[in-house]
């Protein structure tokens, strides 16, 4: 796990609006920010470099590409061994219904969240993927009806992340709006 970085607020402020739009330029961030362009595309470049900003990535409706039933695969494998595991996670990620792999702790060893066509699709995908390979001991699958983004992620103790004062579940949020993302520590507004 990385070390966490100090950030001041003008650093959550533009995490905020980069998290709600990657695509947002520098002079319309710095706008918004209340700093200068040129000291924005600095604060984003050290964001990057400390690590706090991974990326950008370009997210996809897997319905309107012909997988509209998304559901969740719990896995078992046997053993649980090193030389087993990297090849099946290896396996998982190549595979074009997968959107998410994640490795836990407890009864289950892996979390696979997949989109496929439909049920028959699922059933080929769980038959002819999971259970037909030695090493996976069990599978139990888990259809997803809806899903909800949340976020923005903020750092503990940051106003509006969860345990902070405001934040959505905690008495003085009791009064604020719901599916709204705070754009100023101290402002909700509706999206």
């Amino acid at each position: 796990m990385g070390d966490s970085v100090v950030l001041d607020p003008v650093d959550l402020h533009i995490l905020r609006l980069l998290q709600n739009d990657a695509r947002t330029t520098y002079r319309d961030l710095a706008a918004q920010v209340g700093v200068a362009a040129s000291t924005c595309l600095d604060r984003v470049a050290r964001l990057r470099r400390a690590g706090v900003i991974l990326g950008h990535q370009l997210r996809l409706d897997p319905a309107r590409l012909g997988r509209g039933l998304q559901a969740l695969l719990s896995v078992q494998l046997r053993p649980h061994r090193r030389e087993i595991v990297g090849p099946f996670v290896e396996r998982v990620r190549a595979l074009p219904e997968s959107l998410a792999v994640f490795h836990l702790a407890g009864p289950d060893d892996y979390l696979v969240h997949v989109a496929v066509a439909d049920t028959a699709d699922l059933q080929r995908l769980v038959l002819d993927e999971f259970t037909s390979r030695r090493e996976v001991a069990r599978v139990e699958t888990r259809l997803i009806f809806q899903r909800w983004d949340c976020g923005p992620v903020l750092p503990p103790g940051t106003p509006g992340a969860p345990g902070a004062l405001g934040a959505p579940g905690t008495p003085a949020a009791a009064g604020a709006k719901t599916g709204a993302l705070p754009d100023d520590p101290g402002e909700v507004t509706e999206k």
